[in-house]
């Protein structure tokens, strides 16, 4: 098995690696996606029309349920999966940007996916808007050879063109919803349909022969909604749609309680992770309650809760009522990476940094990010960070020693300081003062790079979980876009988790 991050700078992609061959998979044209464009920002203006004038998910959401139940879905949402009680599945997300950041991932994928039973997409499968037209170089090229079905959640771009992609890709070809009555004029919904950002009429021959990429049988999924059960083996995965602002609406809620009964252990598939950069976020229900007290309630016997729209890996095993329960993000599936370096020191629900994991590395992160900013603001020499100083600065910053030992010893300079601070890296949470808080959010929010594409390392990853009757064996695999990385994706997390 090759070097993972945790074992040496090479192992993380650093120093004058090989480029991978993902880009012999890419379109001859790829269009550049950045965050920072006025014209992306635009078009995905939905989110932020919710937040001030009401979100209208749930409501579009149950029209999207009652036409699949009308259509013979099933009334449960359980897809029922025949086969042994011991099977493999792959769960990636954050998919859809259509560059580099995608397609580097998917060698790695395909090789460590050999022999998986099927796929779960968790959250955002296509950028920036969730267009019908994108789908052909964001999900069916670039997965056309795994040959297993893939189910998906949607994630928040999914929804900014009210699902329709989605729902004509996984959902067995729905057809449009019909329009609903114009609202009353002056209203809140009024104020709020007069900008809302609509999808263009769709190339129905465009999506039908993108789909010829993943025609074959063994590929076909149908899923009975946005949000979904599948019953496979020992286990029930269950598959939540979180909409525009990472809640549920109460029918969603409803079917979610129900779905959570019995014995048999579970997984929660979410867009909106319930423990992400050392905070909890409980994701509430409309109407009373939270994601997480379904989750954490014993006679329903989650194992883990894993969830997307973060662009990277965090995992916090948390102790609840005497059985641990694992808590992952994983977002880093094609797209710009989240920083990790701005994650304080952990220190929640009982988790500690001795128990936490994360990738990228905090120190490889603040690497990253301080060549970005030395690129964009052409200040190389006075901003870039070797990999082995960001990681000596943060053991500081942080009270915790290297998580990789550096190749020689660094001496922590007032610069490396600076810049630690001027790019939000996390500290201690008894040095944290009232006011730096502030500023690490204002950074986390603004600051992160909008991406673009960039050159490897990527830091991209991916989830293989194999399930017995006894237990599930979760690994975190990583792909930075060099060929040693692509050629052996190594594993930068893996845990047990028992099921008896």
């Amino acid at each position: 098995m090759s070097d993972s991050s945790r074992d040496t700078a090479a192992g993380a992609g650093w120093g004058t690696a090989e480029r991978g061959d993902y880009q012999r998979l890419m379109p001859h044209k790829v269009e550049k996606l950045s965050w920072l464009s006025p014209k992306t920002l635009w078009a995905a203006r939905n989110g932020v029309l919710a937040s001030w004038f009401g979100d209208p998910t749930g409501r579009t959401r149950s029209r999207w349920v009652a036409q699949r139940a009308a259509a013979g879905a099933p009334a449960d949402k359980v897809i029922r999966r025949d086969g042994p009680d011991r099977f493999s599945f792959l769960v990636v997300g954050d998919t859809g940007e259509g560059d580099d950041s995608q397609y580097a991932v998917v060698p790695g994928l395909l090789k460590v996916g050999r022999g998986t039973d099927f796929a779960v997409i968790a959250s955002d499968v296509i950028y920036p808007v969730g267009s019908a037209d994108d789908y052909d170089t964001k999900f069916f090229r670039p997965y056309q050879h795994y040959r297993a079905p893939i189910y998906a959640i949607p994630g928040n771009h999914d929804w900014y063109e009210d699902l329709g992609a989605f729902m004509r890709v996984f959902c067995d070809d729905a057809p449009p919803l019909a329009p609903e009555p114009a609202p009353r004029p002056l209203t809140r919904a009024w104020l709020r349909s007069l900008l809302w950002h609509r999808p263009r009429p769709t190339d129905s021959q465009q999506l039908e022969k993108a789909r010829e990429l993943r025609s074959s049988a063994d590929q076909q999924a149908v899923q009975p909604g946005p949000y979904w059960a599948i019953d496979a083996g020992p286990v029930r995965i269950v598959g939540i749609d979180t909409g525009l602002l990472g809640t549920l609406d109460a029918e969603q809620g409803a079917w979610l309680r129900e779905v959570s009964e019995g014995p048999r252990p579970k997984i929660l598939i979410t867009g909106s992770p319930l423990y992400v950069d050392g905070e909890h976020h409980p994701c509430p229900i409309e109407g009373g309650g939270t994601v997480d007290d379904i989750v954490r309630a014993p006679e329903h016997r989650y194992v883990a809760a894993i969830g997307g729209d973060i662009h990277n890996y965090q995992r916090y095993p948390v102790q609840v009522d005497g059985r641990t329960v694992q808590y992952v993000v994983s977002g880093g599936g094609g797209a710009f990476m989240h920083a990790t370096h701005t994650i304080p020191r952990v220190g929640i629900a009982g988790v500690t940094e001795r128990d936490f994991r994360c990738y990228p590395l905090r120190g490889d992160s603040l690497a990253f990010y301080s060549a970005l900013y030395g690129r964009r603001l052409r200040l190389r020499r006075l901003f870039a960070l070797t990999e082995a100083e960001a990681t000596a600065v943060v053991s500081e910053r942080l009270g915790i020693p290297p998580t990789r030992a550096p190749g020689g010893p660094v001496r922590v300079t007032r610069r490396m300081r600076l810049l630690a601070s001027l790019l939000g890296a996390g500290g201690r949470p008894d040095r944290t003062s009232r006011f730096r808080l502030p500023v690490r959010k204002l950074y986390t929010r603004l600051f992160s790079p909008g991406s673009a594409t960039y050159s490897p390392p990527f830091f991209k990853q991916f989830l293989r979980l194999d399930v017995t009757p006894e237990a599930i064996r979760l690994r975190c695999h990583a792909a930075t876009g060099n060929r040693a990385q692509e050629v052996d994706p190594p594993v930068e997390d893996e845990v047990i988790i028992p099921l008896v």
